[in-house]
């Protein structure tokens, strides 16, 4: 079997400054895509700092492998900020055809112990973040008539985990909206 192929191709990565998400940037980029590495660059799983290093470490990771990226530390819970991300992947490649939402945030507790201020960020990163980065891709790529997404979600979404309410709630909700999303696209050739 041939190897699956990206030249020519744009991907965005959120969350890409570690985990899952750096994986994605570094196979993407490996098999010939132009990445916009993507990662508010906060050093713990809550999201509350800011340090664009992660991000640009997986760029030059990309580069010394022979590879096109640039890094973008936007916030994807910001709609200013994730119009921000898809701007500059059209401004420095000319377009955009794969999108992966993966940025997330968890704060672990149980439900009797989680505060309202603790479960909305979670909310915003992972449900408003990934509406929000899809949203001018999606119009993008609708206008180009080809696109590709791939949402984050988690078993926890699926499934529940317990010490999870806020996280298993937001990758549920991530989980609807990439099957309402795959249903719609279908006809713009966006899957």
């Amino acid at each position: 079997m041939d190897e699956l192929r990206f030249d020519g191709r744009v991907a965005l990565v959120t969350g890409a400054g570690g985990g899952l998400g750096r994986q994605h940037a570094l196979l993407l980029a490996a098999r010939g895509a132009a990445v916009v590495v993507n990662d508010l660059g906060s050093p713990t799983m809550g999201g509350q700092d800011h340090d664009p290093g992660p991000a640009e470490l997986v760029v030059e990771e990309i580069r010394a492998a022979g590879g096109t990226a640039i890094a973008n530390s936007n916030s994807v819970a910001a709609r200013d900020g994730a119009e921000a991300m898809v701007a500059a992947a059209l401004a420095e490649f000319g377009g955009l055809d794969i999108l992966i939402n993966n940025a997330g945030i968890i704060r672990n507790r149980t439900f009797l112990n989680i505060g309202e201020y603790e479960f909305e960020p979670i909310l915003d990163v992972h449900v408003k973040g990934t509406f929000f980065v899809t949203r001018p891709a999606y119009e993008h790529m609708k206008a180009a008539g080809y696109g590709r997404i791939v949402n984050t979600s988690s078993g926890s979404g699926l499934f529940g985990s317990f010490g999870q309410s806020a996280y298993a709630a937001a990758k549920a909700a991530i989980y609807g909206f990439t099957r309402t999303l795959a249903l719609e696209g279908a006809k713009y050739q966006i899957g």
